[in-house]
């Protein structure tokens, strides 16, 4: 245990505070007629059961993965990316700490030359969260902490900003959640790993976004109405395992999402899931 807030401290002592945006800056392009680019954003859906993986190719040519599925699901991301061409990742996010989110991490870390790597300030004693922590020091990287107002990246038409969490602390693991949101010319994608009501509740940046990556894996704990309606997404996907024990996605947040949009993916039934834009228009392919 001595070992292993050693590491903790290493890793976060050093690098933990990011940069926080004003609040001024909250809206994250600023208003102008934007003309389609030959340059397009590629966000993968990848089908890791019941977890979560996003692998992002940047209109800029930077890449990104948000979380990695479970520890047996880290093999098959790594193919995957390594498929696409790539032998690094400019920018690595581990949502929260749980199992389903950052068990296949390591692995990826391992296997790829690393940018910057992004976590909540959030603990877990569990083994995966201790091997992350563990490839990370040995990787000599350090984790910049991801709460809300961090700027990832900013240029003239992409834009990437942490919404949430708000606090530093959480009695439920899951609202330590990092919400993301990319904005690419007009188009924009949130990605909310497992952020609960609470969390999303204390949100104050601009939640509007035309792909949502929908919360805890479709659980009605997650999705609300309120939220729903600041967001009003146009395509929505659901990273979740095909006849899961949590009985996910649940049938309110269906219901709520339909009030939306009738594109609706999942990858328990659809696989992973491509979505391609060029900062105006939005693609749709499916595994299946």
């Amino acid at each position: 245990m001595k070992k292993f807030l050693i590491i903790i401290l290493l890793l976060f002592g050093v690098n933990g505070c990011a940069i926080n945006v004003p609040e001024s800056q909250a809206n994250p392009i600023e208003e102008k007629e934007f003309v389609a680019s030959d340059e397009e954003l590629v966000a993968h859906f990848i089908d890791v059961g019941q977890g979560d993986a996003n692998f992002i190719e940047l209109p800029n040519g930077d890449t990104m993965l948000i979380d990695a599925g479970i520890a047996s699901s880290g093999d098959d991301i790594t193919k995957y990316i390594e498929d696409l061409g790539y032998t690094d990742i400019d920018y690595v996010i581990a949502t929260h700490p749980h199992a389903d989110h950052i068990g296949g991490m390591a692995e990826v870390i391992e296997s790829f030359d690393i940018g910057t790597v992004y976590m909540p300030k959030a603990v877990s004693t569990s083994k995966t969260y201790e091997n992350l922590l563990e490839t990370i020091a040995f990787k000599d990287l350090m984790i910049n902490t991801g709460k809300a107002g961090v700027e990832v990246l900013r240029e003239d038409d992409l834009v990437i900003l942490m919404l949430a969490p708000v606090q530093d602390s959480y009695a439920n693991l899951n609202n330590y959640s990092i919400v993301l949101k990319i904005t690419y010319g007009n188009i924009s994608f949130l990605y909310t790993g497992d952020a609960e009501e609470e969390s999303l509740e204390e949100i104050t940046g601009d939640l509007t976004a035309d792909v949502l990556k929908v919360g805890h894996h479709g659980s009605d704990t997650s999705t609300t109405d309120d939220f729903l309606g600041q967001v009003r997404p146009k395509y929505a996907v659901i990273s979740v395992g095909d006849k899961n024990s949590y009985s996910h996605p649940s049938k309110s947040t269906i219901s709520k999402l339909e009030k939306y949009t009738d594109n609706i993916y999942r990858t328990d039934l659809n696989g992973t899931v491509i979505i391609r834009s060029d900062g105006i228009n939005v693609d749709v392919k499916t595994e299946r």
